[in-house]
């Protein structure tokens, strides 16, 4: 009898799975949620501009901050009291953030929720690579649990549209309560305890620095994408890099480092988490950009946009599950290389889209969609895959960072590049007053608001402005993607295919 009989996973294994897609549909939802939550929060709490901005930030902010430090500490603890605390931890802040009374006290709700969504990413996944040892099993288990978070993205607008409708501006964050319990119910009956046999004292001195690297540089680059790149922006992104260098330099020397930088020696890590970053940098400003064509230039509402989002979501799901599929005959590499060379007939789509069009740009996105779930199934397998069972909780939690970083400069660049584009076409009326034309000229979301100060026909020229602005990011987007199948296909061919790492871990 081989070791792969004993490996495999059985009912019990897929039915945790089932569990653990629950905390990444959450995860998914929160992220797009708030902005069908905002108008109607903001007419109730009335915060400022800047307090809405972090209200908006907060979340994403320590998120990213946190990942490494908790992912590492579900290695020490246990994943799954990490995944069960952090649950309770964002259940009650999600009841937090629904009855805030205060714009002051949402932004510490949404700080909290941070903070306990980055528990939750890192023990999901690492418990995968507990419950799938079977390399063909985990790959696939891998692309759904990337998928779920997708549709939980895709959804949110659908879910928030129609609970504000029906209750409140709070009651989308309670949607968190039920899938909580839930987990909670069945954490000890469908998913194992694992933490590393021997681990030092979490170093602190190493958790602030890994914070005072991510954070800066993830704020520098949101606000790069809302006031570009001023001089303390950049100040602070280098505080960032110094940070990190720093960091770098800490966990070299010590004996049980928070992160293990050893790691980046493994050809098959690297590269995986670059064309991770490269690949969520296209697919998070498409995503920002096509979700503004659609409703500033084709004038759907959010709850429409949403809908329109739902095949792009399918795409995805397809691809993450048949990716690994294709995986045991061919390698991986090729897979992901060609699934990001079929994404770029999306990109192809977006960067000839014109007004009107709101289907090839629906099924230009879906083509994005399809390269980003094979390389979110196949590429989190590689990096997760390539560690000792150890470190598979710092493992996820880089791939984690790598592609929240990896959204957040998409948002930035491709963002501040269709604005920079829709600045320099868009035309200002003769006549117009300086409270008009500003406006105008400062992004098509305002211009949209002001509809019915404007001439006939200025609207329209200002959507074809930013339809020219998205055509040119998607161009931009489109190269770096062909780089990074370049890249799967010259530096990943010597990854073996799923069927020979399982033939290869299972021989007695």
């Amino acid at each position: 009898m081989t070791q792969q009989q004993f490996t495999r996973a059985g009912t019990r294994q897929w039915a945790g799975l089932g569990l653990l897609a629950m905390p990444t549909v959450l995860l998914g939802l929160d992220v797009t949620v708030l902005y069908l939550v905002a108008p109607s929060m903001a007419a109730d709490l009335s915060p400022s501009a800047t307090q809405l901005l972090w209200i908006m930030d907060a979340y994403g902010f320590l998120v990213a901050g946190f990942l490494v430090t908790m992912g590492t500490l579900g290695d020490r603890i246990g994943r799954r009291r990490l995944l069960k605390t952090g649950m309770i931890a964002f259940a009650a802040a999600s009841v937090f953030a629904a009855f805030a009374p205060t714009a002051e006290l949402l932004i510490l709700a949404r700080a909290l929720l941070g903070v306990a969504g980055a528990t939750l990413m890192p023990s999901t996944l690492s418990l995968i690579s507990n419950m799938f040892p079977d390399a063909r099993q985990r790959a696939v288990a891998i692309g759904v649990w990337a998928t779920m978070f997708a549709l939980g993205m895709a959804a949110g607008p659908i879910v928030g549209g129609s609970l504000v409708d029906s209750f409140w501006w709070g009651a989308p964050f309670l949607t968190a309560v039920p899938i909580a319990l839930v987990v909670l119910a069945g954490a000890r009956a469908l998913l194992p305890e694992y933490a590393a046999p021997s681990t030092g004292r979490l170093d602190l001195i190493s958790v602030g620095l890994s914070l005072a690297a991510i954070l800066p540089v993830i704020y520098a680059v949101k606000r790069i994408a809302s006031d570009g790149p001023g001089g303390p922006t950049l100040v602070c992104a280098m505080a960032g890099v110094l940070a990190g260098i720093v960091f770098v330099r800490r966990q070299r020397r010590l004996p049980d480092p928070l992160l293990d930088v050893t790691l980046f020696g493994n050809r098959a890590f690297t590269v995986a988490l670059s064309v991770l970053l490269i690949g969520l940098v296209g697919v998070g400003g498409s995503m920002y950009l096509v979700t503004q064509y659609l409703q500033l230039v084709e004038g759907l509402t959010s709850f429409d946009a949403g809908l329109w989002m739902g095949p792009p979501a399918l795409a995805m799901f397809t691809a993450a599950i048949g990716a690994p599929l294709v995986a045991r005959r061919f390698r991986p590499g090729s897979v992901m290389g060609a699934a990001l060379g079929a994404s770029l007939a999306g990109y192809a789509l977006l960067a000839t889209a014109g007004l009107d069009d709101e289907i090839p740009v629906a099924v230009g996105f879906a083509f994005v969609y399809l390269g980003l779930g094979a390389l979110a199934a196949l590429g989190t397998d590689m990096v997760v895959g390539a560690v000792p069972a150890a470190r598979s909780g710092s493992a996820a939690s880089m791939s984690e960072t790598v592609q929240e970083l990896g959204i957040a400069v998409g948002v930035a660049l491709l963002g501040s590049l269709t604005t920079a584009v829709y600045r320099t076409q868009v035309t200002v009326p003769e006549g117009l007053t300086p409270e008009t034309s500003g406006p105008l000229t400062d992004s098509l979301n305002a211009t949209v608001a002001i509809t019915e100060s404007l001439p006939p026909g200025t609207v329209k020229a200002a959507q074809q402005a930013f339809t020219s602005g998205l055509n040119i990011a998607s161009l931009v987007a489109g190269v770096a993607i062909a780089a990074a199948t370049a890249l799967c296909l010259g530096m990943l061919r010597h990854v073996p295919t799923l069927g020979e790492a399982q033939n290869r871990d299972t021989d007695v």
